[in-house]
């Protein structure tokens, strides 16, 4: 099964530049996205059912804001929307889908850049998510948590930890909860594979940053432990640039 987790920043500004086009070639089984920015009425659905795919989105109650969405080429046999908390799920936040042996969520954590309130919305919802996925998890033990996490685990995950140790996604307390969060009992899949420094998901749009590779690994697939026989592989596809991240591949048996 080959899974793909991509933040779109807008899935109809994507729509207009070919990214239907690559879903097509790229022919994944399961495509997490987040960031969506659109409701499902704002797009033709007959665009991904046509590649063979059964769709399912939670956009946030804001217009133009958040939302998660998955399409996958199997039909589910369950599908849960949002974590059942009000405060997040008007955001569009989480959407899994439960198949007979794996569970896949898409998951857009919360940016804390744009100042003190949503950096604190940040934190408290980084704690309640921790606790939400511990509960999923004695349901749907074989659990995959992929998307946009907006936070950097370790000083190997940003290209200038010096600069960036009091930027919201590097702060000390987002990294702990994120070794907390591996410690539970996941496995951050990239890492399990791949080592190397200068591998990131995200570049700011400013000074030509993805050009030089100063960016930032804030997109996972997280991985329960029961998984972990199952892996094959994983890959960061640097050279999608629909948007500001790029997609991220795993590949499980």
């Amino acid at each position: 099964m080959k899974i793909i987790s991509y933040n779109v920043n807008g899935i109809r500004a994507v729509l207009k530049n070919g990214f239907a086009d690559w879903v097509k070639a790229t022919d994944a089984d399961v495509l997490c996205l987040q960031e969506v920015k659109a409701s499902e009425d704002q797009i033709d659905r007959r665009i991904f059912e046509d590649m063979g795919y059964h769709i399912y989105w939670l956009p946030a109650h804001k217009k133009g804001y958040s939302g998660v969405a998955i399409f996958t080429k199997q039909k589910p046999q369950h599908v849960e929307y949002g974590c059942g908390m009000d405060l997040y799920d008007c955001e569009g936040r989480t959407i899994r889908v439960d198949f007979a042996d794996l569970s896949v969520m898409s998951v857009y954590i919360p940016s804390g850049s744009s100042g003190e309130d949503r950096q604190a919305f940040k934190i408290k919802y980084i704690d309640d998510f921790h606790h939400y996925i511990q509960d999923v998890r004695r349901q749907q033990p074989n659990l995959l948590i992929s998307g946009d996490y907006n936070i950097c685990h370790k000083p190997i995950d940003i290209h200038n930890p010096v600069s960036n140790k009091n930027s919201s996604g590097f702060l000390p307390e987002e990294r702990e909860w994120m070794t907390k969060f591996i410690d539970s009992g996941l496995i951050d899949t990239f890492r399990h594979f791949n080592p190397e420094p200068h591998n990131y998901t995200w570049w700011s749009y400013r000074a030509g940053a993805r050009g030089k590779n100063l960016g930032w690994r804030i997109d996972y697939h997280m991985a329960t432990a029961p998984l972990a026989a199952r892996l094959k592989s994983t890959s960061i596809l640097c050279d999608i640039t629909y948007s500001d991240h790029c997609p991220i591949l795993l590949e499980v048996e």
